[in-house]
């Protein structure tokens, strides 16, 4: 890990408030610690994901995050300088995903209202729509809270078929692979053995 000072903003995602950094290089991160209690968990299970094998299949094999700790610079007087575990925004978008991939329904609801609100900046743009930051925050925390309740109207049984039909499907497919046919019973030798 490598030390550098890092600027430090107040960045709102919709009502969300998080602290976010620019790096010495432009870059922007997120605290490691925050990117966890994003989607309500703490810091280890971010720190989990980092050694993860799932941060290298989202990002590619050979995908090395510029994972620093930083010092940051103080917007106070006082002594002394915190440092954090700065986190790539394409690394807390993986963990974020990878948290919705994992069922966490408030990666859910932040992956998609984030995603439309790209996409909406994307037309508003193309048709020449002009609105302020504090109106994209405000429609952003509207599509959060409504996504945030229908998840939490769905239950975990209406999700389990679905799951357990992904199970099944991916089965099918593994024994297709292995020379199987799935749902035929194996041939029986002469002594009744397989």
């Amino acid at each position: 890990m490598t030390t550098d000072k890092a600027s430090k903003a107040t960045i709102m995602i919709g009502n969300l408030e998080v602290e976010g950094f620019q790096m010495p290089d432009g870059s922007y991160a997120l605290n490691q610690t925050q990117a966890a209690e994003a989607v309500e968990l703490d810091e280890r299970n971010a720190r989990d994901f980092l050694r993860s094998k799932a941060l290298k299949r989202l990002l590619g094999e050979g995908y090395t995050p510029a994972i620093s700790q930083v010092e940051v610079e103080p917007t106070e007087q006082r002594r002394g300088q915190t440092r954090i575990n700065a986190l790539p925004l394409e690394v807390v978008t993986a963990y974020w995903v990878w948290q919705c991939f994992r069922g966490n329904k408030k990666a859910i609801a932040l992956v998609m209202a984030l995603a439309t609100e790209t996409l909406e900046r994307r037309f508003d743009q193309a048709f020449g729509v002009t609105r302020t930051d504090d109106e994209y925050n405000q429609r952003l925390a509207e599509r959060l809270q409504r996504t945030e309740q229908q998840l939490a109207l769905l239950s975990d049984a209406y999700a389990e078929p679905d799951i357990l039909q992904e199970h099944i499907a991916q089965l099918e497919d593994q024994i297709r692979r292995m020379g199987g046919e799935p749902w035929q019973r194996p041939e029986l030798d002469e002594e009744g053995g397989g």
